[in-house]
């Protein structure tokens, strides 16, 4: 029997829409990840999270492995080399938490332009200043897009009531311009943009990708939101482009290290957890109650149309 271990937290319709399929699943969200080596050599598929890397080591471990099934929207803790070289399968769920996400960067932003953090921890420390806290409107601005998958395709979606002016810049994609956003080049981002959103995948190519150089090429200064991936950008950068004005606020759903106790050992922490212009939220952005379900039931629909 096709057998597939669930080594992460998942909503039961994954499961119960695989056993429907005729899978056998073993649904262990608590397993650790030697445990998974253990006794992955008897299981078609992995399900997984953000757990632990689907690496050289657990490849080897898993002789019968056709599919890992990735819950949520990226592919970087899947060494997919590896998977391209043994033809295994990979699925992930972008469609399933999209809308998350693009509700979730408009949430930063307007809470960046309008000082919603600075505020509120102003009033409940007795001090009520109303022209220190005054914000800017949307409508009218110009908002750069990098990346125009789903997530890309989700922010500018969510921006279409604001009467913005929304630019994408896709490096992998070409004739996109669509009712939400204009396919733009790169140097008109740089040139126009007064918001930038970044919704690329984690890559070699673009880790550490938005650094001091890449902020300097900017003409006016930006409200900054990244909902994608943390190491793509240069935390210390950000903070050098708000002491220069280069940029006006950053809302940060992800950091290139995350998670205690090693995020609190960044030299640059201490100036990121003080800075009043910046936003901060634990990787949430694309995990909601609706996303949670939506996402396995993307993964069983991609399930069932396998072939092996």
């Amino acid at each position: 029997m096709k057998k597939i271990l669930i080594v992460d937290d998942l909503h039961p319709a994954f499961k119960d829409q695989a056993i429907a399929m005729g899978y056998q699943v073993d649904d262990e969200p608590q397993i650790t990840r030697q445990q998974t080596l253990d006794k992955i050599k008897d299981y078609t598929g992995i399900a997984v999270r953000t757990k632990f890397r689907i690496d050289a080591e657990l490849f080897a471990a898993a002789p019968n492995l056709k599919f890992v099934a990735r819950a949520g929207a990226g592919l970087d803790n899947i060494d997919d080399k590896i998977a391209f070289e043994r033809n295994i399968e990979l699925i992930n769920a972008p469609e399933g938490n999209c809308d998350a996400v693009g509700e979730h960067a408009t949430g930063l932003l307007l809470s960046l332009m309008n000082n919603f953090r600075r505020a509120d921890m102003e009033i409940r420390n007795g001090v009520w200043d109303r022209e220190g806290n005054r914000g800017y409107e949307l409508k009218g601005k110009k908002v750069g897009i990098i990346g125009y998958g789903f997530m890309g395709q989700s922010f500018a979606k969510k921006l279409a009531g604001f009467e913005v002016d929304v630019m994408a810049y896709d490096k992998y994609k070409t004739g996109f311009s669509d009712a939400f956003a204009r396919e733009v080049s790169m140097e008109e981002i740089v040139k126009h943009s007064d918001v930038l959103s970044l919704h690329i995948p984690l890559t070699a190519e673009t880790r550490q990708m938005v650094d001091d150089e890449y902020f300097f090429h900017f003409k006016k200064p930006i409200f900054f939101i990244n909902t994608a991936r943390g190491e793509i950008v240069n935390t210390p950068a950000v903070l050098s482009a708000i002491k220069t004005g280069k940029i006006l606020g950053a809302g940060l759903d992800v950091l290139q290290v995350e998670k205690f106790p090693a995020l609190g050992e960044q030299v640059w922490y201490d100036e990121l957890k003080n800075n009043d212009k910046v936003i901060l939220t634990p990787h949430v952005g694309g995990w909601t109650f609706d996303s949670y379900r939506k996402i396995s039931e993307v993964l069983a629909e991609k399930l069932s149309g396998l072939s092996f």
